[in-house]
């Protein structure tokens, strides 16, 4: 039975963003000028997983993207050719148990790769180093990869739990940035905008207090507004009094 052409597209699509999704992290590293928080061991670990989900997406036959895309993370190739020839000589003896160990072994790698930022986040309360434009390609091509086994002839459950592990845990790392990293950044920028308003409303309440000042000291004062005749009579003896003694 032929691979639906489907399968093949999606595979394809799978393949092409696990060989681009290095390059926003490549990019952050450069700008930063430094790659603290990007796990090397999740990079040796997923060149060893390379070998393993290479050798058995190529002896499960998957469709030839999802054959390459291991390619992809490793560099042990005679290692994946030894495995492949070795998987397929016990497929022909009916023997399905090594390629079933490999398929674990290689969602166990991938797995612990991203695993091993949870580590980093758990110690630093914070998703630091690593790019989420490659976070997002990856677990982009984790989805369409698994969408694609689901479509080949024949169901492979394990081929299916190597995409799905990787994508949920993908999915894990985006909640924890959108808790340690989004949230307080909002909560910045609500805070500033906040102490912006206050300060502008403190500028307008001294305006308005010294305007409010300046009105009053031009009003009369209590003596010379509240006067009662008595207090003009008093007045006008003093002045009486006061040209007399001039003259």
């Amino acid at each position: 039975m032929g691979i639906p052409t489907t399968a093949n597209v999606l595979g394809t699509i799978g393949a092409v963003c696990w060989s681009v999704q290095l390059i926003p992290q490549i990019i952050t590293n450069y700008r930063r000028h430094n790659t603290i928080g990007l796990q090397r061991s999740m990079m040796r670990l997923w060149a060893c997983a390379g070998v393993s989900l290479g050798a058995y997406n190529v002896s499960g036959h998957f469709n030839i993207a999802l054959q390459v895309q291991p390619q992809i993370l490793t560099v042990f190739g005679a290692i994946e050719a030894g495995l492949v020839f070795a998987l397929k000589t016990a497929l022909r003896q009916n023997l399905h148990g090594p390629l079933t160990l490999l398929g674990v072994i290689s969602t166990i790698l991938l797995s612990a790769g991203v695993l091993r930022h949870y580590y980093d986040i758990y110690i630093h309360r914070t998703v630091r180093g690593i790019s989420f434009i490659f976070v997002a390609i990856d677990a982009a091509g984790d989805v369409f990869s698994l969408i694609s086994v689901f479509l080949q002839p024949k169901l492979d459950i394990l081929g299916m739990v190597i995409y799905a592990t990787e994508f949920v845990l993908w999915c894990g790392v985006f909640a924890c940035g959108g808790y340690f990293n989004l949230m307080p950044w909002i909560r910045q920028k609500v805070g500033s905008r906040r102490r912006e308003e206050g300060t502008q409303d403190d500028v307008a309440g001294i305006d308005a207090g010294a305007s409010n000042d300046v009105s009053l000291s031009r009003v009369p004062s209590s003596t010379s507004v509240f006067r009662t005749p008595r207090s003009v009579v008093s007045d006008g003896m003093s002045m009486r009094s006061r040209t007399v003694d001039w003259g």
